[in-house]
C-alpha cells in the first residue's frame, strides 16, 4: 500500500477575507525556496493509526501547538509522488512567531559524513487565500479549493475557537 499523510488546514476569516496557516519546510534543500514550497502542516500516518489523530499529532510536532476544534474532513488528494494526503479543516488562531518545530537529522553537506539537525519547519505564516495559492506546493492546491467551496456554499463549518470579540459557535460560509 502507498504512503499516506494527514494534516490540518487551519483557517480564519476576518475583515472580509479568508486566510490559511501554512508552514515552510526546514533544512538546506528548502532554505532558498519560497513560492511553491509551503505546505499544510502534515506528516505520515503510522501503521494502524487513526488518520485524524495522525493529523493532530503531526500538526503539534511541526508547530508545537495543539490545535483544538471541530475538524471537518475534505476529500483526500493524491500527490504527484503517488502519496495520498488526508486533510481536516479547522478554524483556529495561532501566532506564527510562537511555533516550535521538531527536528530531523541528515548528512550535510552531502557525502561529508557529518550529520546535522534541522527543524522540520523553519517558519509558519498566515496567507490570504490568493497568496496561499502561490506559496503552497502545487499538489496541495486542491485543499484550498475545497476550503473555499465549503465556505462559499453555505455549508456549516464548526469554529475551533473564537478569538477576542468573535462569536463562539458555527460559522456559515460567505459571512
Amino acid at each position: 500500500m502507498g504512503k499516506k499523510s494527514a494534516g490540518l488546514l487551519v483557517y480564519r476569516q476576518g475583515a472580509g477575507h479568508l486566510e490559511v496557516f501554512l508552514v515552510h519546510p526546514g533544512g538546506p534543500f528548502w532554505a532558498k525556496k519560497d513560492e511553491g514550497s509551503w505546505s499544510i502542516p502534515k506528516g505520515e500516518i503510522s501503521e494502524g493509526e487513526n488518520p485524524l489523530e495522525a493529523a493532530r499529532r503531526e500538526f503539534e510536532e511541526e508547530t508545537g501547538v495543539t490545535m483544538a476544534g471541530d475538524y471537518e474532513a475534505v476529500d483526500p488528494v493524491k500527490q504527484p509522488s503517488g502519496k495520498m494526503v488526508y486533510v481536516w479543516l479547522v478554524r483556529g488562531e495561532l501566532d506564527p512567531a510562537s511555533i516550535k518545530s521538531g527536528q530531523f537529522s541528515m548528512e550535510w553537506p552531502p557525502r561529508s559524513g557529518i550529520t546535522q539537525e534541522f527543524p522540520e519547519v523553519d517558519r509558519g505564516a498566515w496567507f490570504a487565500i490568493d497568496a496561499a495559492r502561490r506559496k503552497i506546493l502545487k499538489g496541495q492546491v486542491p485543499f484550498l479549493d475545497q476550503l473555499e467551496r465549503k465556505l462559499g456554499s453555505g455549508q456549516r463549518i464548526d469554529a475551533a475557537e473564537a478569538g477576542p470579540g468573535e462569536r463562539r459557535g458555527r460559522l456559515r460560509g460567505g459571512t
